[in-house]
């Protein structure tokens, strides 16, 4: 069994020339990333993640490589300040394929204290790194090195498939900290977000069961529901959020989804330090591997299942960029593509992006609708598998719909002044012809 050391000392134990692996997010241990920081000899260290929520001068060095399947505000600023740094384009489920592939000698997670009984509970992240890390922890040439802190919360899985914990009798290195997970509080929402929430809230049935995503329109789109007349619902989401445990405090979580009843499913979360400190201990909530939470099967499977998720732009044939801007990485594809796919696989169910029908880009207003994009824009959705966009200014239904039909529905929520263009186009796409003139419309 482990014997709890420092974050030095555990860093001590990697060689000059190392891979490591780790969780996206609030799984990343902070003390011990900002202890190989402080190393300066490295000579080859590759580092696999996604969305840093840690500060350290790690990745700074000129011979630690971080390959990253999520950006965030860190990663973007590393790639501005030309850090070695690489995007590898993958939704959150092939992450975990992509760990045993590449099958990095040291894997690292934050977790809670240990119990009277040896389990550390992985605490905010279940995602794609729980079954790399017990191979890890069972390959005797392979480190697995655990960071427990009294300020990660005790939650749990679906035993016995799902434990949500690893023992100590698995860990090679015990560290012992006082991190605290990055609190991440959701924006005051515009009227423009409370526009989008409330048009976005009126295809949330009683009883639906519900995926959302962080920001200010799914935190108000739970709100509004928390404060509204339905309920019964369900929680199955990627994230889970302040928002839906503002839902559960409200009494409408009833979690009688037809599978995994009476527990709201997750794979990791993220949120407040009030968020944190409800999870501690609470059974309401199970957190699972990705490929169980992102499962289109799974999805699907739920009652009345509705997700919510964002989108930066979308064109009249539904195709929908939601993870890069002028084709600079700017998030990452997540589960993006698995939430609105599985809704798609049953009628009863609904998929909804929401956007700001504009933006303001160089001091110039933009509309976020447009009639094609253009050449370098990449793709994070297909359109054929598009539901539902929601703006400001209305909902677009759009599955089954010709691209005709489909650029007059995003034209009525576009904002009024780019309305006509998008219609032109749509015209022009009728019949299946290109929605532009030139060399390949025809």
């Amino acid at each position: 069994m482990a014997s709890m050391i420092s974050a030095a000392e555990a860093a001590a134990h990697l060689r000059v020339r190392d891979s490591i692996g780790m969780p996206l997010g609030t799984g990343q241990p902070g003390a011990l990333l900002a202890a190989l920081g402080e190393r300066q000899d490295w000579e080859e260290l590759r580092v696999y993640g996604a969305l840093l929520s840690v500060g350290t001068a790690l990745f700074g060095h000129p011979n630690v490589h971080y390959l990253s399947g999520f950006y965030g505000p860190i990663e973007r600023v590393l790639r501005d300040q030309g850090a070695n740094i690489s995007f590898a384009p993958a939704d959150f489920r092939r992450f975990a394929p992509l760990m045993e592939e590449q099958a990095p000698r040291v894997m690292i997670s934050a977790a809670a204290m240990p119990d009277p009984d040896g389990w550390c509970s992985l605490s905010l992240h279940a995602g794609a790194s729980v079954a790399e890390l017990h191979r890890a922890a069972a390959d005797p040439e392979r480190l697995l090195v655990i960071e427990c802190s009294p300020h990660y919360p005790r939650t749990v899985g679906i035993a016995p498939q799902y434990p949500h914990r690893v023992h100590l009798d698995e860990v090679d290195l015990l560290v012992g900290s006082q991190s605290q997970p990055l609190p991440l509080a959701d924006p005051d929402p515009s009227d423009v977000d409370r526009a989008i929430a409330a048009n976005a809230a009126a295809y949330i049935p009683e009883g639906a069961t519900l995926q959302t995503g962080i920001g200010a329109v799914p935190s108000t789109i739970a709100c509004l529901l928390a404060e509204g007349d339905g309920g019964d619902y369900g929680v199955h989401s990627e994230m889970f959020t302040t928002g839906l445990m503002k839902l559960h405090r409200a009494g409408k979580v009833t979690n009688r989804k037809g599978q995994f009843d009476g527990v709201s499913v997750a794979t990791f979360a993220a949120g407040t330090a009030e968020l944190y400190e409800w999870l501690d201990g609470n059974t309401e909530v199970a957190f699972l591997p990705v490929e169980i939470v992102n499962s289109p099967a799974y999805i699907r499977a739920n009652r009345r299942m509705v997700t919510i998720n964002a989108a930066l732009a979308v064109d009249i044939q539904g195709q929908v960029v939601a993870d890069t801007i002028g084709g600079r990485q700017y998030s990452g594809i997540g589960g993006h593509e698995d939430f609105v796919t599985g809704p798609a696989l049953d009628l009863e169910d609904r998929s909804l992006l929401c956007l700001p029908s504009t933006a303001t880009v160089g001091g110039r207003l933009v509309s976020r609708i447009v009639p094609w994009f253009e050449a370098g824009a990449v793709i994070t959705t297909p359109r054929h598998a598009v539901d539902v966009i929601v703006t400001e200014y209305g909902t677009a239904e759009l599955q089954g719909k010709t691209v005709h039909q489909r650029g007059r529905a995003l034209a009525a929520v576009a904002a009024p002044q780019f309305r006509s263009e998008l219609l032109e186009a749509a015209e022009r796409a009728s019949g299946g012809r290109a929605p532009f003139e030139g060399r390949f419309a025809d």
